[in-house]
This record gives structure tokens, C-alpha cells and sequence, in this order.
């Protein structure tokens, strides 16, 4: 990136900065005038990209007026956008880098240069979804662990495994009684038994450095075990692409990363400035909005063509204002507001939109508060949800590591271009398409679910909202439990004590990466209340799954030095390792008695986790209901042991003499929370986390790899293998083919997720997955996680529509089940579908509303696409899915309005034939015939002639590809 672009019309507006006169930007402010300073500040970062990036070509001069005109053009044109960077999570990351790796095969087939392949996007690649949690509380579970694994390859990393020894207590003070290094074995303090250099725990009390819980030492063996080959895969692709970073494992998750460590608010390129922006391909690329850089998540395919230099193109967006005014209660933490603005956002519908934050309630949230609110906007459906830089910011900016000339360039370039945001100043706020406003006065304490993150509930309603969902109607809440049933009660023996579980029972307690961790408050309330909880003499039942993995090191940093990690450790919630783990289902499973209790009573068991998702099963198939909550109300719900109890007469328990303790006797006051915020998160948390990301870890670093151009492809590789994206390409795209007599191979319904449709999780044993790995000689225990197998397609197509919970109107109940109709063989999803293929017969999906719901994921394109779907019929699609389906290649068509298949009489077993013709428009009308010959009209959804371009070259990858050749 080498600004300005040469022959830009925009160049006379290029200017010195004032005081650093050899710093140069383009003041944009200048050339929309009055329209300029009207425009909402997220809309001014999309005006500079485009007037810095504009080339005649990709971006045009009318793409950055029809911006500047935002009032009037909003969702009416397209406008491309380049973003400053990429950021990739190893899980979407790894099919990215193959399919970077399959380009160079297949430019270099197709005579062209492979080694021009390479990122022109600067990008960074973080391995943080891989870990596993086969070690918990220091012991090693019982059963398999989720994505199988198998353990005694371990011996393999002899090398790399540092010495294990005791440590030496520390020498500080008598009173720590050895829980700083040399305690005993068993739960904390004390279970630490090796060295891990890159993510120092420090003495609680005196804050010198000790060793690593074994736990953590444990977790990061197996990872480095089961994924070595995928690891060395990303070790290659560091060593021969230009311009792309790898982060190890062990240093955070990519949304966390993104924030601490690669964001830079400014770019300073060449002594030329312009606004950090990124996109990535985790959903919560939306965090760093709070920092003031303009960032959401996007699919994997899109994000790959931006990686190669092409804009990404999206409706110019209305963009809501979101007033907050009054102040925080000081029992909500941020995670409540962040519900509740959630709930306001939602009914205020502001899907595909923008959201901006202004108001004096602003300048009261921290950093921290802001990116986590950021972090949540895919849950109610927007693009992205921005706060503009202030004085806040900047403060925050000090305290990462920013030095003081950084800092004066940074503040004086972003007021310079009015994107610097002055609460005291008379100027009036920007226009927006509309305001939503939010009392912050208002909010109280709320946990969300039991199967749907939009569920809000009042902590203080807790108890008789459960009990309407046992009482309600299977559905989005209800479990239908008969009232007869409702108080019953289950003895179980379990390490040599009796325990008694109900309805509402807490079996799964976490405390995850996923939003919550990014927030030294509520990580703080959670150590604090532990604190307290400990000191009370409370306890957390044992056969409670309870876990801490925190998204980086700084996360322990803070929570060590502030004297509250080994409280928690002491709950059970120890540190696991730095990874999404339970977010992702990655748990192990609970103990068989615990199990066959769940199932001899059908009790609704409940899971609890500081997390954003919380869908019915998604963390364990017995577990049915579960609550997302800030981390202090997990460590409080565990340790009362259900979710069945009203925090205001209940109390969580029995404490010393016999005493009851309630919720308020252990809940930290405001003061108390800012005080050790004060004390304990500052700068050198950030300076030590970048020496430890910049320093890398042992195993990464002693890792081998090849330096070829081409990746020397392993034949019996069951991890990375060669795609088939690029087999027929050619140096010129073909016509878009017609659809003729294509079969449904689905027939679903509304809100059918990218979980029901692209792979993840672990492989069941009976999966069309797991029978390809057995016939390449594994063992269920060697099957790991479809996330860890995403760099093997034939792993990933035969993971597709996999999802248990999929409800196919075929087969009428949950299941990976669909009809072969020629036939009529009940089969897997992959088996028709490969019957459908050898037989030389395309196949559609049928759908209802908001096809493609939830996170961005290529596989959920790609995988359809590799089944052999040709189109999607549906009556709604989610934004970034629609774009997904075309950049790989599938036809996304929508039902006229009013219509859907059951008023026109569909049944899904008719076959189905469309014609694309040649000159395809935006939004064109296409007829599609059937075998009953009835004939009805659709939408081909194509929002601009760049997706019919990329729709006609078989998708982005081909297109980008036929650039090199």
C-alpha cells in the first residue's frame, strides 16, 4: 500500500500536516464543504478511502461524490470501499491460505507467474480457535474429548516441550503460604508445575512472576499435538507470501488481538496518514469500532478478494444514531447495557444499517465499555456499530503504549479531518437517517436466553422466567415440561458425595473469550466476587464444568496482579488456555452420571457463559437451556448451582457457621471495581503484551516448515488438501449456464443459520465426515473438529448441512436427513448429493426468511457449492451470506413479495429449471418453470453489475485468478 494511488484527481487536495509539516493527508474535509460536516463520522472514513483509493477504475470519482451526497443516496447505490486491512481467525483463516496456495497451483497451470499470488491488503492471521478443553481444574477428563484427538502423538513434541520442574515459591512474603508458585498439587492455589514464557502470571501479592498453571501447559501440548499439521501449513504461508503476519497460538483471539496489539486508529504509511479500517472474517471484527476504526466482519470469499487489492462493495448504509444519556447504575455492568441497547437496536431495526453513538452518556463509557457494545452489534443485526475517537480514546491510546508523537500526529490528523469527536464543543452532532435513544439510567441487571441471545431477562425475574419456560410450548423458549414433572428431583453420586439436580440445574459454567473478556470491569467484578464468595466460604459443586480462557494474556496479567485469579481458581474457574474453546463448543463432555441423571429425569440442565451465542445444544446435547451473562453472574449462578433462584430472597448459600450469604453481600461496589482498575490496568499490561506477541512462543518458533512457491501437497493429508475451486479455470470467463430440471436437495424453513449450514464442532461418529476419516485409517479419537479440518474439503462438503438440529421439511423432524427423489432413498445430505452429481443432475435449495443468519462463514457457501447447489430459492437472506453465495458462484433468487413456496403451491418435489440470460441486470425478474409445469417469477438478487461480473466468472476466486493469468 503505497499512497496516494498515482493519477488520483483528488491529489491537489493532498496537505502537510500543521506542526509535523513532513506528515501528508488528503483533506477530505475541504473538499465536501458544508456537506462534509453533516455527514455521520463512520460515512467520512468510507469518503476519505474512496477519495485516497480512487483510480478511475476500481473506484471511480462518482463513487466518492455519491458518498459525499450520503443524505440523499443512502440504499440506493453501491459505493466499493478499501479497507486498510485484513484480519483472518485461524478457523476462516486456514481455507483463505489454501485457497491462496490452490491459486498459485492453478496460475501456474494456467501458465501464469504463481509467485505473484499475494496478499495486497496488508493481513494478519490469528490461531486462536484450535484450543481444545481436554484439561480442566488440572486433571484430564474422563471421556473423549469433543473433537477427538488422539494424545499419544504427543510424544512427538519432546522437543518443543519445555522442561517441566518445580518452581521456587515466592520470595516476597510469608503470607502467600506457596500459592505463588510451589503449593501443592490439586485445585488452586497452587497447581503450577511448569514454565510458560509468554504469558506471565504474577505473584497475587507482590506481583513477581511465577510459573504456569499445568492446565494451561497441558491444553497447549495437545493443541500443538492434533493441529501440527495445519500449524505447519500457516508456518509456510508466513515464510513465502508477501504482506501477511501469522500470530501463534497462545496469544489471544483474533477480535482481542485486533484491539490490543494490531490496531493503529492512524496509518502511517510512508509518512502519509489516513484512517485505520479493517474487515475480517470473525463477526466480531466489530470490537475495534470502539477504538474509532471503522471495521466489520465479512465472508471468507469476500475477504479473500480484498485481500488481493479489490474494494469491497456495499450499499451506501443509513446509519442510526444512537443518543445515550443519563448514567450507569452502579450494579449494571457493561454487559448489561450492551443487552439492553441490543433489545433497542433490535425493535429499532437496524439490520444492514450503520450505528453511530453520540450524547453525554458517551464520555462516560470507557474503552472498554465501548468495544464491548461494538463487539455485540452482529447480534442485533448491524453492519457495524462506531464511536467515534475523543478524548476517551485518546486516554486509552496513552495507556496502550501510544508515545506521545504518536499520539499529537494521531489527535491533530483526525481534527484536522473532523473525524475527532469534541463533546464540549457547540458544533452540532451529524445528520443520521434516524436517532434511537437510550437512557443509561435505566438499565439493570439482565442475562439472555435460554436458546436465543435476544431474549432478555431481568436477574431479578430470573427464577419465574424459567419457570414460564418450563411451563411454555416448545419453541424459542419453551421446553413444555409437564407440571407434574416440574419439581422433580434426581439424586446423583458423584466423587463420593450425593447431589440432588433439578430443573435449572448449572452443569456448564464459562467464562470465555467471546466479548465479555475484552472488559477489564466485568473480568475484574467476576475475580472480585470470587474474592468475596472465597473469603464467605462458598463453594462450586464439583461435577460443574467450570472454565476460564481468557482472549489474551492480559486478561490473566490483570487478573494475577490484582490478587483475584487465585479466588477463582478456587471456584473451579481456572485458567484452560487462550482460546474461543466452550464459544465454539469445545468442551468436554460432562461426567457419564451427571449425563444419565440429565437424561433419567429429562431435566432441563442448564449451561452458563459469558459468551454470544447460546442456541439448544450448542454446548452439549443435554444441555438445553442456556444463559449468556456478564462473568461476575456466571461465578455467581455457579456458585448457586441453578439458574432456578431468585438473587433478592434466596441466598447463594451456606457460608462459614452456617451463615446464609446472598448476592449483595458478595457483589463488588463501583468504587471498589475502579479503584483496582486505577491501580492495576496500565500501560505495562500493553507493553508486556506486545513484547510477548512480537517475542512469539517456543514451539511456534522451533516449528519446521517448507520455503517453496508452491505448498508441497500431502496426498494422505486428512487436514490440508488441494481444493477443486480452480479446476476449470480458464483465461476467459463462460456465459452463466442455465439451470435445467434441478432437484431440491433441501427444503427448510425460516432463520436457517451459517451453524445449521456450514460445518462446526465436533464430527459425529456417524457423519458422512467421519466415515471418510475412518476410511483413511483415523480413529474416532484422531477425528478432531470440523474447525480444525477447514483446509480439507472433502471434510467440510461432507460436513455440510450436517448440523443435528437442521429441520429438512422432507423428513419433517431435526436431522442431516434429506429424499434422493430419484430414488427415494432417505440419506445424508453428502450421499444424495453425490448421487445427485454422479447422475449428472444439478440441485436448489428452497428456503424461508433470513436464509443465512449469524456469523460469516465461506463454508457455508463453499460447501453448498461443492454439494453441487446451483441456486438458492428463498423468500429473505441475511446480508453477508447473499454475498457469500455469489462470490463462490450460486445464484441467490428471492420469492416476489407476498409469495413463498406454500402460496404458490410448491412441494419441493417438483424439478425446477431457470435461464440466465445473457445480459443480466441488477434485481432482474427471472421465470422459473417446474416439472408440474406451473411457472412463477423471482428476484435474481444481485445488487450491483460487480456481483453479476463475479457471478458470471464462477465466483470471486476465479475472477481475482484470471488477473494473474
Amino acid at each position: 500500500m503505497d499512497p496516494p494511488r498515482t493519477g488520483s484527481p483528488y491529489q491537489p487536495a493532498i496537505e502537510a500536516l500543521k506542526s509535523y509539516p513532513e506528515k501528508k493527508f488528503y483533506n477530505v474535509s475541504k473538499l465536501g464543504g458544508a456537506k462534509y460536516d453533516t455527514l455521520p463520522y463512520s460515512i467520512r472514513v468510507l469518503f476519505e478511502s474512496s477519495v485516497r483509493n480512487c483510480d478511475g477504475f476500481l473506484v471511480k470519482e462518482t463513487d466518492a461524490m455519491n458518498i459525499l451526497d450520503w443524505k440523499t443516496k443512502q440504499n440506493h447505490v453501491e459505493v466499493p470501499f478499501c479497507p486498510a486491512r485484513v484480519v483472518l481467525q485461524d478457523f476462516t483463516g486456514i481455507p483463505a491460505m489454501v485457497d491462496f496456495a490452490a491459486m498459485r497451483e492453478a496460475v501456474r497451470n494456467a501458465g501464469g507467474d504463481p509467485a505473484k499470488v499475494n496478499p495486497a491488503c496488508p493481513t494478519d492471521l490469528t490461531v486462536d480457535h484450535s484450543l481444545q478443553i481436554d484439561f480442566s481444574k488440572c486433571a484430564i477428563q474422563n471421556a473423549p474429548n469433543p473433537g477427538g484427538g488422539e494424545q499419544k502423538p504427543l510424544a512427538r513434541l519432546s522437543p518443543l516441550k519445555p522442561p517441566l520442574r518445580k518452581p521456587p515459591p515466592c520470595r516476597g512474603h510469608s503470607s502467600c503460604r506457596g500459592s505463588c508458585g510451589a503449593g501443592e498439587a490439586g485445585r488452586s492455589p497452587g497447581p503450577f508445575s511448569a514454565q510458560i514464557e509468554n504469558t506471565p502470571i504474577l505473584c497475587p501479592f507482590h506481583l513477581q512472576p511465577v510459573p504456569e498453571p499445568e492446565t494451561v501447559l497441558k491444553n497447549q501440548e495437545m493443541e500443538f499435538g492434533r493441529n501440527r499439521e495445519r500449524l505447519q501449513f500457516f508456518k509456510w504461508s508466513s515464510k513465502v507470501f508477501e504482506n501477511i503476519s501469522i500470530i501463534p497460538p497462545e496469544t489471544g483471539t483474533a477480535h482481542q488481538v485486533n484491539l490490543e496489539y494490531l490496531s493503529r486508529v492512524v496509518f502511517d504509511v510512508k509518512d502519509f496518514l489516513h484512517p485505520d479500517s479493517v474487515v475480517g472474517t470473525d463477526s466480531h471484527t466489530t470490537m475495534v469500532n470502539g477504538l474509532g476504526i471503522l471495521g466489520w466482519g465479512v465472508g471468507g470469499i469476500e475477504t479473500e478478494a480484498v485481500m488481493l487489492g479489490m474494494p469491497l462493495t456495499l450499499t451506501l448504509p443509513e446509519v442510526v444514531g444512537c443518543e445515550l444519556t443519563g448514567a450507569v447504575s452502579p450494579f449494571a455492568t457493561s454487559i448489561d447495557i450492551v443487552l439492553s441497547i441490543t433489545k433497542q437496536l433490535r425493535q429499532a431495526d437496524v439490520a444492514g444499517k450503520f450505528v453511530e453513538f453520540f450524547g453525554s452518556g458517551v464520555s462516560q463509557l470507557s474503552v472498554a465499555d465501548r468495544t464491548t457494545i461494538a463487539n455485540m452489534c452482529p447480534e442485533y443485526g448491524a453492519i457495524l456499530s462506531f464511536f467515534p475517537v475523543d478524548n476517551v480514546t485518546l486516554k486509552h491510546l496513552k495507556h496502550a503504549g501510544f508515545d506521545k508523537a504518536k499520539l499529537e500526529v494521531t489527535e491533530a490528523y483526525l481534527k484536522a479531518v473532523k473525524l475527532f469527536r469534541n463533546d464540549e464543543s457547540s458544533s452540532r452532532e451529524p445528520e443520521y437517517s434516524q436517532v434511537v435513544q437510550v437512557s443509561l439510567s435505566s438499565i439493570i441487571p439482565y442475562v439472555s436466553g435460554p436458546k436465543r441471545s435476544q431474549d432478555r431477562v431481568a436477574v431479578n425475574n430470573m427464577k419465574s422466567d424459567f419457570e414460564a419456560c418450563l411451563n411454555e410450548k416448545s419453541g424459542v423458549k419453551g421446553f413444555q415440561i409437564a407440571a407434574e414433572k416440574q419439581n422433580d428431583i434426581v439424586p446423583v453420586q458423584y466423587e463420593g458425595n450425593e447431589y440432588k439436580l433439578s430443573h435449572g440445574c448449572v452443569v456448564i459454567a464459562a467464562v470465555i473469550s467471546c466479548t465479555n473478556n475484552c472488559n477489564p470491569s466485568v473480568m475484574l467484578a467476576a475475580g472480585l466476587l470470587a474474592k468475596k464468595a472465597v473469603e464467605a466460604g462458598l463453594v462450586v459443586k464439583p461435577y460443574i464444568r467450570t472454565s476460564l480462557s481468557p482472549g489474551s494474556g492480559m486478561v490473566t496479567h490483570y487478573l494475577s496482579s490484582s490478587g483475584v485469579l487465585p479466588y477463582l481458581s478456587k471456584l473451579g474457574f481456572e485458567v484452560v488456555g487462550y482460546g474461543c474453546s466452550t464459544c465454539v463448543g469445545n468442551t468436554a463432555p460432562l461426567p457419564e452420571t451427571i449425563r444419565n441423571a440429565i437424561k433419567q429425569g429429562d431435566l432441563i440442565a442448564c449451561g452458563v457463559l459469558s459468551g454470544t451465542k447460546n442456541f439448544e445444544g450448542r454446548l452439549c446435547d443435554c444441555v438445553r437451556a442456556n444463559y449468556l451473562a456478564s462473568p461476575p453472574l456466571v461465578v455467581a449462578y455457579a456458585i448457586a448451582g441453578t439458574v432456578h433462584i431468585d438473587f433478592d430472597t434466596e441466598p447463594l448459600g451456606t457460608g462459614f457457621n452456617g451463615k446464609s450469604i446472598y448476592l449483595r453481600d458478595i457483589w463488588p461496589t463501583r468504587q471498589e471495581l475502579h479503584t483496582v482498575e486505577e491501580e492495576r490496568v496500565i500501560s505495562s499490561m500493553f507493553k508486556e503484551l506486545k513484547e510477548k506477541m512480537e517475542k512469539g512462543n517456543k514451539r511456534w518458533n522451533l516449528l519446521e516448515a517448507p520455503e517453496s512457491t508452491l505448498f508441497p501437497w500431502d496426498l494422505k493429508s486428512t487436514y490440508i488438501r488441494c481444493p477443486s475451486f480452480f479446476d476449470k479455470l480458464a483465461k476467459e470467463a463462460a456465459p452463466p449456464r442455465a439451470v435445467e430440471n434441478a432437484h431440491v436437495l433441501l427444503f427448510l424453513g425460516d432463520s436457517v443459520t451459517t451453524d445449521h449450514i456450514s460445518p462446526a464442532g465436533s464430527i459425529a461418529r456417524s457423519s458422512a465426515a467421519a466415515k471418510y476419516l475412518t476410511s483413511k485409517g483415523l480413529t474416532p479419537r484422531e477425528f478432531n473438529s470440523y474447525g480444525a479440518r477447514r483446509g480439507n474439503d472433502a471434510v467440510m462438503t461432507r460436513g455440510t448441512f450436517a448440523n443435528i438440529k437442521l429441520l429438512n421439511k422432507f423428513i419433517g423432524k431435526p436431522a442431516p436427513k434429506t429424499i434422493h427423489f430419484p430414488s427415494g432413498q432417505t440419506l445424508d445430505v453428502f450421499e444424495a448429493a453425490e448421487l445427485y452429481q454422479k447422475e449428472g443432475i444439478p440441485v436448489i435449495i428452497l428456503a424461508g426468511k433470513k436464509y443465512g443468519l449469524g456469523s460469516s462463514r465461506d463454508w457455508a457457501a463453499k460447501g453448498p457449492f461443492l454439494l453441487g447447489v446451483k441456486a438458492v430459492l428463498a423468500e429473505s437472506y441475511e446480508k453477508v451470506h447473499r454475498s457469500q453465495l455469489i462470490g463462490i458462484g450460486i445464484a441467490p433468487l428471492q420469492f416476489r413479495p407476498g409469495e413463498n413456496p406454500s402460496t404458490l403451491g410448491l412441494t419441493g418435489r417438483e424439478q425446477f429449471s431457470i435461464l440466465f440470460p445473457p445480459d443480466l441486470l441488477p434485481r432482474m425478474t427471472l421465470d422459473i418453470k417446474t416439472s408440474t409445469g406451473k411457472v412463477f417469477s423471482v428476484i435474481a438478487l444481485f445488487e450491483n453489475n460487480m456481483e453479476i461480473t463475479l457471478y458470471k466468472h464462477g465466483g470471486s476466486l476465479n475472477f481475482v485468478a484470471r488477473r494473474f493469468l
